[in-house]
């Protein structure tokens, strides 16, 4: 009997093992995939994030561009204004009033496009961020359910 037993050990071993091998091989796969599946999602909300920001360029410029547009538009209708005086002997209100006029209205459409385009950026830089860490949040909990998964799928 002890012959017999001693022949049985080794025998029932080499399967554990290489049951073993197989599942620990199987893991590996699982882990590569989870791997695989949240560097596709990282790239993919990257991509997405990338894409959305595209937009946000343009209100930035605007925003920041257009108050020197009107400004540039008041000192040129002052200078306009001043050389009409120039060439007047008795400068009077009446005179000066078109060309200050001018440059208020420069000055005036420079803030009316700056002022909306700043709100909108500063609106839509904000729910890029939040949907930004939307993005980032699922990537985590989706690793972490298909790690779960592996984990669950490697004990069975």
């Amino acid at each position: 009997m002890p012959a017999s037993a001693s022949s049985a050990a080794p025998r029932s071993s080499k399967p554990d093992s290489a049951s073993s091998r197989a599942c620990a091989s199987a893991a590996a796969s699982i882990r590569a995939r989870c791997s695989k599946a949240r560097s596709a999602t990282r790239v993919a909300s990257t991509r997405e994030v990338d894409r959305l920001e595209q937009s946000l360029e343009f209100l930035a410029n605007v925003g920041s561009i257009s108050p020197y547009v009107g400004l540039f538009g008041t000192v040129w209708g002052i200078m306009i204004a001043f050389q009409g005086l120039a060439n007047v002997k008795e400068a009077t209100i009446a005179m000066v009033a078109p060309g200050i006029s001018e440059a208020l209205i420069a000055t005036a459409m420079g803030l009316f496009a700056a002022i909306p385009a700043v709100w909108a950026y500063n609106r839509f830089s904000t729910k890029l961020e939040r949907i930004s860490v939307r993005y980032d949040t699922f990537v985590e909990e989706f690793s972490s359910i298909l790690a779960r998964q592996a984990h669950v799928d490697e004990g069975v």
